[in-house]
């Protein structure tokens, strides 16, 4: 790898490590009231009762499932869709419910970090869909099994510096 790109390619990686990090900190944040998050998710009033419980229930594992992914660097373009497309999803729910004027609970960190759905939380979470969305635009594969296992290009290097790792 030339030089000049090197630390562009360190940098994508702390990226991906930040996208990881987001996603496992939310679902793990979940477990230990996933009774208080599948009561948030009924607050919010978009799923059907029938569908709040298993939404409820998985999401936190589909979270810490992301976050995992994209730790390795396994598929990471296509986990960072999934998680780009949840983040789209979170927040037009944040606004719908903003909207409604319903008073609830993000339960973006389930129950142990309450923050009231507004335009701060839409803003927080915005902000903390940005290293996910950077994965789907320019996927970082230093260090990741990508780059190891099917010999995936560092696109974020790739783009930014206009060099192949």
């Amino acid at each position: 790898m030339p030089r000049a790109s090197r630390p562009v390619s360190w940098i994508g990686f702390l990226v991906r490590l930040a996208a990881a990090g987001v996603w496992i900190v939310a679902g793990a944040a979940k477990l230990p009231d996933i009774r208080g998050f599948h009561l948030i998710v009924q607050r919010y009033g978009i799923l059907p009762d029938v569908l709040a419980a298993p939404f409820a229930y998985a999401l936190p594992f589909v979270e810490i499932g992301i976050g995992l992914y994209l730790g390795i660097g396994l598929f990471v373009r296509a986990t960072a869709l999934a998680g780009t497309l949840l983040f789209a999803a979170f927040l037009s729910a944040q606004a719908f419910a903003y909207a409604r004027g319903i008073p609830l609970d993000c339960g973006c960190f389930g129950t142990i970090a309450r923050t009231a759905v507004g335009p701060g939380t839409m803003a927080r979470d915005f902000s903390l869909g940005i290293p996910t969305f950077l994965m789907l635009a320019l996927p970082a594969r230093l260090l990741s099994l990508d780059a190891r296992l099917f010999g995936s290009a560092d696109w974020f290097t790739i783009r930014l510096v206009g060099r192949s790792s």
